[in-house]
């Protein structure tokens, strides 16, 4: 599929005002900070990173005394900030299916912009949905289709949709856009602005890796998707071109992990903060694997002054758990399809 190459910058920049972002994965809260650093926030960020997400307190940690002047942390919490904030200018939160920003959206947004960091697949996802003419209802495919929460998610439609008619979402993203979608968005009100990590770039690599293969693992398995022994048996194959060095999903279980560790030529890494933050120091002599992913598209971006091949594996039909629908199984593929992934 053609991708967009969207302009670098739509948004006049920097901008002025105060945003409280609600940051529910390591991902997020680096997305939240690059957003600020690309001037798209404005002067005053507050952090507010979910208390209970695995990998959130060790990127605290990394990042804390090394974010943009502006940035401020505020403690770690479950309670989301509130969307009709007093002083308030922006509204920044990661994922849009979730019951919890869905119920505060719907409390209205007073003026203020929303803006939709990245989260993985479901950005994407997102995006085609919200340029649908037909209302859908926003729930996650694996989602229980509660009438109460497919009311909810419908409303939450209605409420973005106007959003962007009104130009007040933004969706702030690393991933590749296809052109239609781009268009279409867009042509509706919404905006739209790429970035490729520029502030991470600038800051020192703190980790080095040797290995000639680097894994970054899948949580397919721990989330009953495909079957483990033959997502294990793919990685230990990996073995055949040398030592592997295994970066584990923050949901993977302890048993795969531990009969992969098992394999003298696999190194399975703890999982400390996002794997955007700790391959960066990978060269041209490395190569990268996983199952389809948008970190490949992540790290596309961040390796590529370094020409560190990425590989997509795509998923054996025979993998497939017998729950898992066709129409799952196309959306979690897509990003190799889409070209997110490919080798």
């Amino acid at each position: 599929m053609t991708q967009a190459m969207l302009p670098s910058q739509q948004v006049a920049r920097p901008r002025f005002g105060r945003a409280a972002v609600w940051a529910e994965s390591p991902l997020q809260l680096l997305s939240a900070v690059e957003a600020h650093g690309a001037g798209l926030l404005g002067r005053e960020t507050t952090i507010h990173p979910r208390g209970d997400a695995i990998g959130m307190n060790a990127t605290l940690s990394s990042l804390m005394e090394q974010v943009p002047a502006g940035v401020h942390f505020a403690a770690p919490t479950s309670t989301i900030p509130p969307l009709r904030e007093p002083g308030l200018d922006r509204w920044v939160i990661g994922d849009a299916y979730s019951g919890k920003v869905q119920t505060e959206l719907l409390r209205g947004a007073g003026g203020k912009e929303v803006v939709i960091l990245d989260d993985g697949l479901a950005t994407l996802k997102l995006l085609a949905t919200l340029v649908r003419d037909r209302p859908t209802p926003l729930i996650r495919p694996r989602a229980a289709a509660r009438a109460s929460r497919k009311a909810l998610g419908l409303a939450s439609w209605w409420a973005l949709r106007r959003l962007v008619g009104q130009g007040r979402l933004l969706v702030f993203t690393a991933l590749p856009v296809p052109a239609a979608l781009d268009t279409k968005f867009r042509a509706l009100g919404g905006h739209l602005e790429r970035h490729k990590f520029e502030w991470l770039g600038t800051q020192p690599v703190i980790e080095t890796i040797y290995e000639p293969t680097v894994v970054v693992g899948s949580a397919m398995p721990a989330d009953g998707l495909i079957r483990a022994e033959p997502y294990m048996d793919w990685v230990r194959s990996l073995t055949e071109d040398g030592p592997v060095g295994y970066f584990p999903h923050r949901r993977e279980t302890p048993e795969v992990l531990d009969a992969l560790a098992e394999h003298p030529l696999i190194t399975v890494n703890e999982h400390t903060i996002p794997v955007e933050m700790r391959l960066r120091g990978l060269r041209s002599n490395q190569t990268v694997r996983a199952l389809p992913s948008t970190v490949l598209a992540s790290l596309r971006l961040i390796l590529a002054p370094n020409s560190v091949p990425l590989k997509g594996q795509p998923v054996p039909a025979d993998w497939w758990m017998p729950g898992t629908t066709q129409e799952l199984r196309r959306h979690l593929s897509s990003s190799l399809d889409d070209g997110l992934g490919a080798a």
